[in-house]
Parts: structure tokens; C-alpha cells; sequence
């Protein structure tokens, strides 16, 4: 029996893959950042995440291109890619709201929803009920929310200051912005053309009530590789999962 919310769910993507990742040099001095490769897996950053997009359903997919983009755009002419790409190069630096803007101008389909993500994000969840999600909430926006776990070890104390427990690498007890969102179709016209929208847009849709969160369920995969010491964990959490 067909999903009647299958309809509504996205079939098209962006993935902004413009940042320089200077804080991953040596790795990103010849290649941008989502060309980085996972160790262990022999596949970049951008190629887990268009392989998760396809399995999600989507079909075509808009790749925002900047330092090094034609060693990305290379890789992906080359690739055995499971959906369509598409790849789009600023004339000028528009900033990440006006970015995703250019990006999105180039979606096969402007009449209908889609999804983005930053391009050095390495996560597995349903995006198909994070869509589900969305539209149960009518929202114009909804971003993936995640618990990253803090890079140093936390401490329990108890009423008289006395340090009761040792807590290795807690998960934070806020939610960032996972960079995975879903928008719907007039999102688009929302963004500024030049600058960013996480400081334009977003705070209005979040005064107006049109701005939703959908937190990463519990266990699911997400990590964003902002550094070399991101890569290692990602290797050292992908070989515990595979010894599972």
C-alpha cells in the first residue's frame, strides 16, 4: 500500500560543498573539503552522502561548488553516482545564504520541496520522516538537530561541591544545528541574495512560528568532520560498528 505522505516528501537536494576546510589542511590543501576521504572507506565525504540521499529517495541532486571545484566536479563525472548531480560554481563569494539561493535556482523542480546539507556532514537517519515531520508541522524550514557529544570529560558534583563521578566525553546538553534541513518549495524566494540567511532568515521564521527542529533520533549516526581529529574518530567509530 503507497504512503499517502510519500507525495509530499523531497526527491531533490542541495549539498554545499564551497568551504576551503582550513582546519583540515594538509588534507584539504588539494582537494575542498567534502573530497576528504573517510579513513577506512576509500570514498569521500560527498560520496556518503549522496549514496545516503538516493537511499532517502532523492533523485537529483544541485552540488555548490568553491575552493578547489574542479577537482570535485572531476570526481563527480567520474563516479558511478546512484542519482542525477548537477554542479553550480559562484560567480562571486554570496555568502551562505545567498549560496544556497544560486544553488537552489538550479533544482529541477521549483514548485516543490527539497532538502539541503552542509557538504562535511557524515550522518545516517530517516530523512524521509524528518520530511514527514516538516509537513505534519506546516513549516516553511526544519533543521536536523543534534547532541555532538563535547571534546573533553565532564564532571558530577553534588549540593557541597563534592565531585561524585567522572563522565567521559558527554553528549552537550543543547542541540546545534545538524546542517541537514528540509524546506519547502518557497523557501527559496525567503533567502537574501547576498549574505546569511542563518542570521536573516532563520530568526524570522523562528519569530513566526514557521521554523521547526527535528531532532536526530537517539543512536543515529552523525558527525561533522571539521578537523583531522574528526577523521579519526569517524575511522575508530566506523571499525567498532563494523566488529559489531
Amino acid at each position: 500500500m503507497t504512503d499517502p505522505r510519500a507525495a509530499s516528501r523531497p526527491v531533490q537536494a542541495v549539498v554545499l560543498a564551497g568551504g576551503q576546510g582550513s582546519r583540515l589542511r594538509p588534507y584539504t590543501d588539494d582537494r575542498p573539503k567534502p573530497m576528504v576521504e573517510i579513513p577506512g572507506t576509500g570514498t569521500p565525504i560527498i560520496g556518503h552522502q549522496l549514496s545516503w540521499l538516493a537511499e532517502e529517495g532523492v533523485t537529483d541532486v544541485v552540488v555548490s561548488c568553491g575552493h578547489l571545484a574542479e577537482v570535485l566536479q572531476q570526481w563527480l563525472e567520474s563516479a558511478d553516482l546512484p542519482l542525477s548531480v548537477t554542479t553550480v560554481v559562484e560567480p562571486e563569494p554570496l555568502g551562505r545564504g545567498g549560496g544556497l539561493k544560486f544553488a537552489a535556482a538550479r533544482l529541477p523542480h521549483p514548485d516543490q520541496p527539497w532538502y539541503a546539507t552542509n557538504g562535511d556532514i557524515w550522518t545516517r537517519f530517516s530523512l524521509r520522516d524528518m520530511a514527514d515531520f516538516h509537513t505534519e508541522r506546516d513549516a516553511v524550514a526544519t533543521l536536523a538537530l543534534a547532541r555532538p557529544r563535547i571534546p573533553w570529560g565532564a564532571v558530577r558534583t553534588d549540593g557541597f561541591g563534592h565531585i561524585t563521578d567522572f563522565i567521559e566525553a558527554p553528549p552537550s546538553t543543547f542541540e546545534i544545528n545538524a546542517g541537514v534541513y528540509v524546506f519547502s518549495a518557497g523557501f527559496a524566494a525567503l533567502l537574501p541574495e547576498r549574505g546569511d540567511h542563518e542570521r536573516t532568515t532563520f530568526p524570522r521564521l523562528a519569530r513566526e512560528r514557521r521554523l521547526a527542529g527535528f531532532p536526530i533520533p537517539q543512536g543515529s549516526y552523525w558527525r561533522a568532520i571539521d578537523t583531522a581529529k574528526d577523521l579519526t574518530e569517524a575511522a575508530k567509530e566506523l571499525a567498532t560498528a563494523q566488529s559489531r
